[in-house]
């Protein structure tokens, strides 16, 4: 049941300026989990300069951030290689008319600091581009001769074109997935040249911008945040590699079952680590099943959220990755009489926040990991057990601090705009799109939950978008659309797992759980200014009975329609 803050007619946001970050609200643990990183810094873009601008808002991070520590953090900790370069830092920067010309060996006349969004203060540029370039030089050290190198970005709003000395080494469309590109053959001795064009039209409908706007005077939408967002890096590695480490735990066979994602028919040895200790192996094939002991398993919980180390070898060349993992089931089953989602096992009552991921000073980008951590750190201690992820997709960072420190997710897809008939266009991006999102987040031990629309916001075919998620992973509930009583949704599917009922003015009652879905409050509050006359003259207070009961509201909110 996540909570929201705001005045009255705020429905699924928080009201204020279009650049305030919503309340964000949670303690600190850092465990090493991964290989000690051998990080080399690359040197700024010799010619840029980078002038930070002044935010509509502070942090207390904001002044922490400069060109020599903008994230220096490893950006995966559920996937680590030990030798990496970090290419954040000032880059030149232009806008442009189109990408049709990238500008190849010319010096860019401003500085941005990337990754910050080209509309945040942090950035140095706090403006909009439909159209811009990116330029920087690099080199690659010599301890990585002999291996193939990658170029891999965590996220770009929102098509991605990009060009090493020269040459255009891969295209990518999508701003909440991370993508990777092997540049070695286009690498040159001594410096490199790289060039990023992106894309990022924000308004139209025509790809996923969950709260971004261009052009709104309703406050529930914000400031974009377009171009380079999240951290860019290179890494070595062996022609025989490792791309990705998809992870599902096994509790009722005290097992953990892994894919390793990679070059195709090739060994590994995966093993499973608690202080440093093996206490369960396996060898297999990637692309393939593997099941790994875990004796004794300590499972997660947001009260124990213990975490298991992860080390994957791959046997022919040697490329070695380190990650984490954490042993949970999850589920639904009746428990008092209602249908309820289950942890381990256990109804858990869930309670948290909305949270909206935007900063004042960095908009889609935290200023600094530790303001990252932070934010779930206060949430957690506030006494929230879950968070509700809204329309956005975070860091991969932000995910290992809600495995850290226990909190339950409930992960939105990033919204296309908020009409009930979006263009084919559309369509087809959220759909190219919501695959990858699910298949890079499937091994995060916090996600309990898939939610593919919002209050209807560019809903549709949700029958088939259930059965396209719960292809990609059908390990988790499936809440098809967060609001479904509300404001433009589509009439229930068959086939999806939640109830999830928004609670503002605008919308109607609240329902009780079905023999084969929980129900659940995924939004409330905003009273009407008459409501909240009548309480301060009577005394009253609205209270709320729990959520996942499906029991309504004493204080019944009326149905207006959706701004």
């Amino acid at each position: 049941m996540p909570l929201r803050s705001g005045g009255p007619g705020a429905p699924d946001d928080v009201k204020g300026d279009v650049m305030t970050r919503p309340s964000r609200l949670l303690i600190s643990a850092l465990t090493g989990l991964f290989l000690t990183a051998t990080l080399v810094t690359a040197p700024q873009a010799a010619a840029a300069t980078w002038v930070p601008k002044t935010p509509p808002l502070t942090t207390p991070w904001t002044s922490q951030v400069s060109p020599a520590n903008a994230l220096p953090e490893y950006p995966r900790p559920q996937m680590v290689r030990a030798d990496w370069q970090n290419l954040n830092g000032v880059w030149e920067f232009s806008g442009a008319p189109n990408l049709n010309t990238p500008p190849i060996g010319r010096t860019l006349p401003e500085g941005v600091l990337v990754p910050y969004p080209i509309e945040s203060a942090l950035s140095g540029i706090m403006r909009h581009e439909n159209y811009m370039y990116y330029r920087r030089t690099f080199t690659v050290p010599s301890t990585w001769d002999g291996r193939r190198v990658r170029l891999n970005f965590g996220a770009v709003t929102w098509e991605a074109r990009v060009w090493v000395n020269g040459t255009q080494v891969g295209t990518h469309t999508g701003g909440y997935d991370a993508f990777s590109f092997d540049i070695t053959n286009a690498l040159r001795a001594g410096s490199n040249e790289i060039i990023v064009g992106a894309y990022s039209p924000v308004d139209g409908g025509a790809f996923p911008v969950g709260k971004q706007r261009l052009n709104s005077t309703d406050r529930i939408f914000y400031t974009p945040a377009s171009g380079i967002w999240q951290t860019v890096w290179l890494e070595p590695v062996h022609a025989n590699n490792i791309t990705r480490l998809d992870t599902t735990p096994n509790v009722p066979l005290g097992a953990l079952d892994l894919v390793v994602q990679g070059t195709a028919g090739q060994q590994v040895r995966a093993e499973v680590l608690t202080g440093g200790t093996v206490v369960g192996s396996m060898t297999g094939t990637t692309g393939t099943n593997i099941r790994i002991p875990v004796p004794n398993a300590r499972l997660w919980s947001p009260d124990d959220p213990f975490l298991y180390d992860l080390r994957v070898t791959m046997l022919t060349g040697g490329d070695v990755v380190t990650g984490y993992f954490g042993m949970r089931s999850l589920g639904k089953a009746v428990i008092g009489g209602a249908l309820r989602p289950m942890l381990n096992g256990k109804f858990v009552y869930q309670l948290g926040t909305l949270d909206q991921g935007y900063w004042p000073d960095g908009i889609y980008t935290a200023p600094t990991d530790e303001a990252l951590r932070f934010d779930l750190e206060r949430q957690k201690a506030m006494g929230f057990n879950m968070v509700r992820k809204h329309i956005k997709v975070e860091p991969a960072r932000w995910f290992y601090w809600a495995d850290r420190l226990g909190l339950l997710v409930w992960q939105d897809m990033p919204s296309l705009a908020p009409v009930a008939d979006p263009p084919a266009a559309g369509r087809a991006n959220f759909e190219a799109e919501v695959p990858r999102i699910i298949n890079q987040l499937k091994g995060i031990t916090s996600i309990v939950q898939w939610v593919p629309f919002n209050e209807g916001w560019g809903e549709y075919d949700n029958e088939r978008i259930v059965n396209l998620v719960r292809a990609n992973d059908s390990t988790r509930l499936i809440n098809h659309n967060s609001g479904s009583n509300c404001c433009i949704s589509d009439p229930e599917p068959p086939n999806g797992d939640v109830i999830d009922d928004h609670a503002y003015q605008m919308s109607s009652g609240t329902r009780p759980p079905t023999q084969t879905r929980v129900a659940v409050l995924g939004e409330y509050g905003g009273p009407r200014a008459a409501d909240r006359r009548a309480r301060v003259a009577t005394g009253c207070r609205r209270r709320l009975r729990p959520a996942v009961s499906g029991r309504e509201l004493v204080d019944q909110p009326v149905c207006r329609d959706h701004p």
